[in-house]
């Protein structure tokens, strides 16, 4: 269990580029964890969401599909949407990742799942945008950089606890792979 920042020197049009990269271990199959990736009925409960606080989920799960999540925490919506890049069940997701609320600034998520002793271990990647402003010194944008990985690393951590306790069998028959709702 770990993450791994990396700042990039890739400077362009007032935004850097930065990836963050963190690993899990799951005491499941490799397929439970990927299919809480792409099952509406499973995302609605960890990603980007809870079920008591979900507008919506939409997704079509192939190369070029789309994916919607909206949320909302105080009275305030918040949606994140993207578009499947690769999908190699049950080895490899990855999809772009944006809050058209907060930016226009689209990531890339890479989920990479292999199986070990005891279940199966996700590495996962975010390729970030960080976007500044012109005048910005260096350590302004580094200041923004780590920043911004930092929200987005708290962020994942919590809603991996959350696909853990799904992905572990609290919510799934892991003989089949039938949820548990």
């Amino acid at each position: 269990m770990g993450a791994r920042r990396g700042e990039g020197d890739v400077s362009r049009m007032n935004q850097s580029a930065a990836e963050l990269t963190m690993v899990r271990l799951f005491r499941a199959p490799a397929e439970a964890v990927f299919d809480a990736w792409l099952k509406p009925e499973i995302m609605v409960r960890w990603l980007l969401t809870r079920a008591e606080t979900n507008v919506l989920v939409k997704n079509d799960p192939r190369v070029g599909g789309g994916w919607e999540i909206v949320d909302r925490r105080d009275g305030v919506e918040y949606r994140a949407v993207g578009t499947y890049l690769e999908i190699d069940r049950p080895r490899r997701l990855a999809f772009t990742f944006q809050m058209p609320q907060f930016s226009d600034a689209v990531d890339t998520v890479t989920v990479d799942l292999r199986t070990v002793a005891d279940g199966c271990e996700m590495r996962f990647t975010h390729q970030m945008v960080v976007p500044h402003e012109e005048g910005w010194t260096p350590s302004d944008v580094r200041a923004a950089i780590s920043e911004n990985e930092n929200n987005i690393q708290c962020g994942w951590e919590r809603m991996f606890d959350l696909l853990r306790e799904i992905a572990e069998g609290r919510w799934f028959n892991l003989q089949d792979g039938s949820v548990l709702i």
